[in-house]
């Protein structure tokens, strides 16, 4: 596999080498739409005497210069794609380097109430989202912190093997996720999907053949025009004719016309990243699934969006003033094409939802590919069924920068519960989280931050950060039992991995005491896994009482009148506290 850093400064050279190709092509372009304009002025000018000749020169120019305008559009698009693709390649490595704290946050996903999310960093600044999170679209983003705080354990090595070919493929990542980023719109994929539900049809189905009919009239006039054979006149009140027919339902054209005109760029753009999922091959069965899920009778839906996003875009040609008097008035084009539009609904607008929901599966598993290729120093978990819960070895944070992170090794079997004591900021919390975080990242199916992980599924449930609310009149220990409440729940329920920080932590030393034993005693007793930090050694004694219970800890050194970590993981009861050293050290007290 290459090199991250590398692949990301060979796509930056080569997409900035392409766009300064296109942006030649872009003023190329401009010059001959505008060298067509003067020369059909110039030939207007010359031959005024002459109407034929003139009706003639006028549909040719409209005709070329929509095709330039077309080409033109094109080329725009290309510039803009590219624009993107430089922009990612630049993001990532920012990223590599630890700078990504100008991304997405994720705030609004945020839920005090969840299992883990507020304990572990989730959502935020300086967040695992935040680090991870690549998706272009709103309903990816929304997929993503969804398998976030899924707490699923469900076929976890399908989704590691899904997870793990789409980081073998960063360029069709790059590709997917810069055709998404184009698709900004003014409405959202569920308003869409309510519009089309909701819709209601208002054009006669006579209409499927009466524009063929008129249209034939109107060219057979033309013809006749042009050989002498019927005045100017007649062509005039058979365009009037066409406009009236068409204004019995302007209004309900204009509304559909507005209604499309608010959803032809998501659709044009969808239907772009439908056929790169369609083209493209996938071998696990995960993805192999979701591409089903677009395939009608092995037909490829970009198709049937390809259609629907012409035919908006043909509706949409009602603001061009000559389309809307001549097209509609020779050839009743509006009405024919809100037809169609309605006919594509009836058949395909049950479908529409679904295929948002592929497009937003595959733009959120492209930050997990992605992340997979950002570190391929990570390993995937081993699954087992054997009595260990997690086996790590050289277990660090994926937020920590690599270069100063201090790895541990550890091993928690099956209802075995960790007690671990330390000194302040001697890394307790930080372990906690790593531990936590790599529960979640293994049940969603990617990579650790670890040499190796043996791992039996299970959910993940946490007491870390309960906080006062001032909004609803609760204390903090009120607070924090609720959420001790809502542990202990939940272990009646299903199996869970529970992790509590300093719990008690609202009432006076003996209190916290005995009702922290007494809480660890009966976590125990109803057979659970997890860790708790504490700073109370005489929680350290359940061990004695009960064998499942294994103490650990992490310590701290006063050398030369300093304070020193080592941020190692080891076996037993830490004797080294430090609050009294740091509020000398800070002159708090003598």
């Amino acid at each position: 596999m290459q090199d991250p850093e590398s692949f990301y400064k060979d796509q930056i050279t080569k997409h900035k080498e392409s766009f300064v190709k296109v942006k030649g092509q872009l003023f190329a372009s401009s010059m001959l739409r505008l060298s067509v304009f003067v020369l059909a002025i110039v030939a207007l000018y010359f031959f005024s005497s002459n109407t034929k000749i003139m009706v003639a020169i006028i549909v040719g120019t409209i005709a070329l210069f929509l095709y330039l305008v077309s080409r033109h559009s094109d080329l725009q698009y290309k510039r803009d794609k590219l624009k993107q693709l430089m922009l990612i390649n630049e993001t990532e490595l920012k990223v590599l380097n630890r700078d990504f704290h100008h991304l997405p946050k994720g705030e609004a996903f945020k839920d005090d109430q969840h299992f883990y999310s507020q304990d572990i960093d989730l959502f935020g600044q300086g967040s695992f989202y935040q680090y991870i999170n690549r998706t272009a679209l709103p309903q990816g983003s929304e997929v993503l912190a969804g398998l976030l705080k899924a707490n699923s354990i469900a076929d976890i090595t399908k989704k590691q093997n899904g997870i793990r070919e789409l980081g073998d493929m960063p360029q069709w990542i790059q590709d997917f996720s810069a055709t998404a980023s184009l698709a900004a719109t003014e409405t959202t994929t569920n308003t869409i999907t309510d519009w089309l539900r909701s819709y209601k049809s208002f054009v006669p189905k006579v209409m499927n053949v009466v524009p063929w009919l008129f249209s034939g009239i109107s060219v057979a006039l033309f013809a006749a025009f042009f050989l002498g054979f019927v005045k100017e006149s007649i062509l005039i009140y058979w365009l009037m004719f066409g406009l009236l027919v068409t204004g019995f339902f302007t209004k309900k054209i204009t509304k559909l016309a507005s209604d499309a005109g608010k959803v032809q760029s998501t659709f044009q753009q969808y239907n772009q990243l439908l056929r790169m999922i369609e083209d493209k091959e996938f071998t696990s069965d995960l993805l192999k699934e979701k591409k089903s899920q677009i395939l009608s009778d092995g037909k490829k839906t970009s198709q049937a969006l390809k259609e629907f996003s012409k035919l908006l875009g043909s509706l949409d040609q009602n603001n061009n003033i000559v389309y809307l008097i001549f097209g509609n008035g020779l050839f009743l084009r509006g009405l024919y094409t809100c037809l169609k539009i309605e006919n594509w609904i009836a058949k395909h607008g049950a479908f529409v939802e679904n295929w948002f929901e592929v497009i937003a599966f595959f733009d959120a598993y492209g930050s997990l590919g992605n992340f997979v290729f950002n570190h391929p120093e990570y390993s995937f978990p081993e699954i087992t069924e054997e009595n260990i819960t997690i086996k790590s070895v050289g277990a660090g944070h994926p937020l920590l920068d690599p270069k100063k992170s201090v790895l541990n090794d550890f091993e928690i079997d099956n209802e075995e519960f960790l007690i671990i004591t330390g000194a302040n900021m001697a890394g307790k919390s930080t372990f906690l989280r790593t531990v936590s975080l790599q529960i979640v990242m293994a049940n969603m199916g990617l990579p650790v931050c670890a040499k190796q992980m043996v791992y039996s599924p299970i959910k993940l449930i946490t007491s870390m950060r309960t906080t006062d609310s001032l909004t609803d009149d609760e204390s903090y220990f009120f607070s924090e039992l609720k959420r001790l409440k809502f542990v202990v729940e939940q272990i009646q329920h299903d199996r869970y991995f529970i992790v509590l920080d300093e719990i008690l932590k609202g009432t006076n030393s003996i209190d916290k005491a005995k009702g922290s034993r007494k809480f660890v005693e009966r976590l125990v007793g109803s057979r659970s896994t997890g860790i708790i930090a504490t700073h109370d050694l005489s929680l350290c004694e359940v061990s004695k009482e009960f064998p499942q219970v294994k103490n650990h800890y992490f310590d701290a050194e006063i050398i030369d009148d300093e304070l020193h970590f080592d941020y190692k993981f080891k076996e037993g009861v830490c004797q080294n506290m430090n609050a009294s050293f740091l509020l000398k050290k800070m002159g708090i007290i003598e």
